[in-house]
């Protein structure tokens, strides 16, 4: 991780660790990099927050200002962002979105030519230039200064790719789709309208502020309830920028990342389509996923935290199918990212071939109680590298022995530490995750 991009782009709160001038500098930088020997042509989408307008404005004027044009897709999902460029020759796209942090956090995720989070080494250049460490750029003059473009049909054709990829019509299901207030609002229900579902929406009214507030994949609980009180046969939850699902069944059961990875991965292997008989997944993922696994005789692979370290690993092995336990999933025979949308479109056609409930689906698998605390701390590599934290671990990892594990790990994008702990019951996992978390403070790293 660099001075301002983490593991997910460049996060934090609006105008106090991300303002508009670092959003300029960012527009400045990549329409002057893009465009050194022909004009470039960069593409920006945006979520609900009400600081997501200023950083759209601030990024054009850099981008142009730069020589770059700029083509506005308006409020959108992130995956949209990078379907747009990798199949319309932008040369990069920008997604202002802080995922499913509250309303006052903002974020830029770059997304490169072919659709990817751009590379390591034209972030560390992003921010060399934000500190004044390579010399000024110059300005675009004359007929050589961008300009800005309305792009909506860029996110139309988008719509229209997920509703193509459909294998099934949703004719007579019920479906429940927490939008979050966020960018699914302007998108999710449209595509199971048209494939003939009937669609019963909640938290699709954004008004800058609500975005993630008590709703979306990391609040299920809404959904839950709104799929149980309407009878529905299935929900799906997003986050701020769509680019995570989480699944609900008529029971008001949650079906989340893991279970989803192993719904669809099974089903890709009945149907002859799992490339390498491999899913990827990350060292978050569930015991009962692995276990299962086993037993349907697919093999895994574990990644770091992150959907570009799993999307890395499906790029340099061949697989086709993996993800993380929060609801991003990425299929790269469709996408480059994670997408909730698409996502939840994929199950959907699972239950509809095989004319089972998500219930059924998911009862192969059982799940083992994990329970996942954040501690926030000063420094994170102090904590990583003290004595007592490392012995305390080493500790409860000798106790659970084959029966359960713990994982302390940075947070990517805040201060700090997530301590999680899978064992047999939940009041191991408190157990075990309080010991550590009072070890982190007795030693004032807290």
């Amino acid at each position: 991780m660099g001075k301002y991009f983490g593991t997910d782009g460049f996060r934090g709160e609006a105008n106090v660790k991300l303002t508009v001038e670092h959003a300029f500098k960012v527009g400045r930088f990549l329409g002057w990099y893009y465009g050194q020997d022909y004009k470039a042509r960069i593409v920006i989408g945006k979520d609900t927050r009400r600081s997501s307008y200023m950083f759209e404005y601030a990024l054009a004027a850099g981008l142009t200002a730069s020589g770059a044009d700029a083509f506005l897709l308006h409020v959108t999902t992130t995956p949209s962002v990078s379907y747009v460029v990798r199949t319309e020759d932008f040369d990069c796209g920008i997604m202002i979105s802080a995922s499913h942090n509250p309303y006052y956090d903002n974020g830029l995720k770059i997304i490169s030519g072919s659709g990817k989070k751009i590379e390591a080494e034209i972030e560390e250049k992003i921010e060399a230039y934000i500190d004044g460490k390579i010399g000024e750029l110059p300005l675009a003059t004359g007929e050589k200064i961008g300009r800005t473009v309305d792009y909506i049909a860029g996110r139309n054709r988008y719509i229209g790719h997920l509703i193509a990829l459909a294998t099934r019509s949703f004719k007579n299901t019920k479906v429940g789709l927490d939008c979050s207030n966020g960018s699914a609002s302007s998108i999710a229900k449209s595509v199971f309208d048209a494939l003939g579902a009937k669609t019963y929406v909640i938290h699709n009214e954004p008004n800058g502020t609500n975005i993630n507030d008590g709703c979306g994949s990391t609040h299920i609980e809404e959904l839950q309830k709104f799929v149980i009180q309407k009878g529905l046969d299935v929900g799906f939850a997003y986050d701020g920028d769509a680019d995570r699902c989480i699944a609900v069944d008529h029971m008001g059961r949650v079906i989340d990342g893991d279970l989803i990875l192993y719904i669809c991965g099974k089903y890709f292997k009945e149907e002859g389509k799992l490339t390498n008989n491999t899913i990827v997944t990350t060292i978050m993922s569930n015991l009962g996923l692995y276990k299962a696994l086993d037993k349907a005789g697919i093999a895994y692979e574990k990644t770091a935290v992150g959907d570009k370290y799993v999307y890395a690993n499906m790029c340099e092995n061949g697989h086709c199918i993996g993800g993380e336990q929060s609801g991003h999933i990425i299929f790269s025979k469709y996408a480059t990212t994670g997408d909730g949308i698409l996502t939840s479109l994929i199950v959907m056609g699972v239950m509809m071939d095989k004319k089972m409930t998500l219930s059924q689906l998911a009862s192969e698998v059982k799940i083992y109680p994990q329970l996942l605390k954040n501690i926030r701390v000063a420094d994170k590599a102090a904590v990583r590298e003290n004595a007592a934290v490392q012995a305390a671990v080493q500790k409860v990892t000798d106790v659970l022995g084959e029966n359960g594990r713990i994982l302390v790990r940075e947070s990517g994008t805040e201060p700090v530490i997530r301590v999680m702990v899978e064992a047999e019951t939940d009041e191991i996992c408190e157990k075990y995750v309080n010991e550590v978390i009072d070890v982190i403070r007795t030693q004032g790293l807290a």
